[in-house]
């Protein structure tokens, strides 16, 4: 996984180049979530709201908003398709955002209207990373994840 400024950026994953990832599924799904600079930028989310499953969803248009105290906003779709799961997890604690952007914080999964264009304009790999550098720097950011609740804190020499 590539780290820049403190921000984890798996090269595996897809990106709408702003503050989405994309991760194709074997099933022909796509789980969406919002990667480690959006979280850090957004702060401690403290609401998660996600359309149904079953909702149809064009490309740009919210599958969902999260909300912190300081940044409010809808997770725009990457393509036209249709919600077939809502982390649950999301609704009951939102922020487990701020600690697993890439794992158990995933948002929603969306079936593609057309599964062979759906990733056509993410980017990937080497071209993403680059781009997130850029975006990481035009905002400024140094990524931080908040603490596990619970947690104990090694000590730091």
């Amino acid at each position: 996984m590539a780290n820049y400024r403190g921000c984890d950026l798996p090269e595996d994953l897809y990106y709408d180049l702003d503050y989405v990832w994309v991760r194709p599924e074997e099933d022909g799904t796509f789980t969406l979530g919002i990667t480690d600079p959006a979280q850090t930028m957004s702060g401690r989310v403290q609401y998660a709201r996600f359309k149904k499953p079953g909702k149809r969803i064009r490309s740009g248009k919210p599958v969902g908003r999260l909300e912190s105290s300081k940044w409010a906003g809808g997770i725009p779709a990457p393509f036209d398709g249709e919600i077939v799961a809502v982390n649950s997890l999301m609704e009951q604690d939102p922020g487990q955002v701020n600690i697993a952007p890439y794992g158990e914080a995933w948002l929603v999964r969306l079936r593609p209207e057309n599964p062979e264009s759906a990733l056509e304009n993410l980017a990937t790999g080497q071209q993403a990373l680059e781009a997130m550098k850029v975006w990481v720097d035009r905002y400024d950011v140094y990524c931080m994840r908040c603490a596990v609740p619970g947690a104990e804190e090694e000590d730091v020499p």
